[in-house]
């Protein structure tokens, strides 16, 4: 059982949950919330090689046969902890602000309700398995988390990229609704079956 906690697919995850930490410090460097071209270069940069994880891990611990039940469980837990800090982040630095917040708070409120659904899901032997377009929602989550993550330093180098990121925002919120309004419906009868 410990080997299957330490094999190659669950450091990963365990990598991506460390690089949350990470990434705030970057905004912290100078002791406050505000953060240099260079930091948030450094923590976009530790975001992408973070969610390259989240496609390797996966993907390694099927071809591997290394799939355990602390990979399935830490899995999301870490995708949900990187979105969620970096969204705070982003918010509480000003990259995102007035009406492109309701994005972030969509997604965020999604994520929660979703989560505590499989929970109540799983006490009932019941697995509702992750469908493909919430595949492409997280995908275009990473992406626009990381255009957000460049902000400042990113309209420097490839202009409009804030705008760019908040649009995938946008996108990501629309497509967050979407797959949340899925997940509910077939847990729905699961749970007026139950009852």
């Amino acid at each position: 059982m410990a080997s299957r906690a330490y094999n190659i697919p669950n450091l990963l995850t365990y990598g991506r949950i460390l690089a949350v930490p990470l990434i705030v410090i970057c905004f912290f460097v100078e002791g406050r919330l505000q953060s240099s071209d260079l930091a948030r270069w450094v923590a976009f940069w530790i975001f992408v090689i973070a969610s390259v994880t989240d496609f390797l891990d996966g993907y390694l611990a099927r071809i591997w046969n290394q799939t355990s039940n602390i990979g399935r469980m830490l899995d999301p837990i870490a995708d949900k902890l990187l979105v969620a800090s970096i969204l705070l982040l982003v918010a509480a630095d000003g990259t995102i602000a007035g009406w492109s917040i309701w994005a972030a708070i969509i997604i965020l409120c999604r994520e929660i309700l979703v989560s505590g659904l499989r929970e109540y899901l799983a006490a009932l032997k019941v697995s509702v398995p992750v469908t493909r377009i919430a595949k492409w929602k997280t995908t275009l989550q990473l992406v626009a988390i990381a255009f957000l993550l460049a902000g400042p330093a990113g309209d420097a180098v490839l202009p409009y990229t804030t705008q760019i990121g908040i649009g995938l925002l946008w996108v990501a919120a629309i497509l967050t609704i979407y797959t949340g309004y899925d997940y509910f419906r077939a847990g729905l009868k699961h749970i007026v079956d139950e009852e």
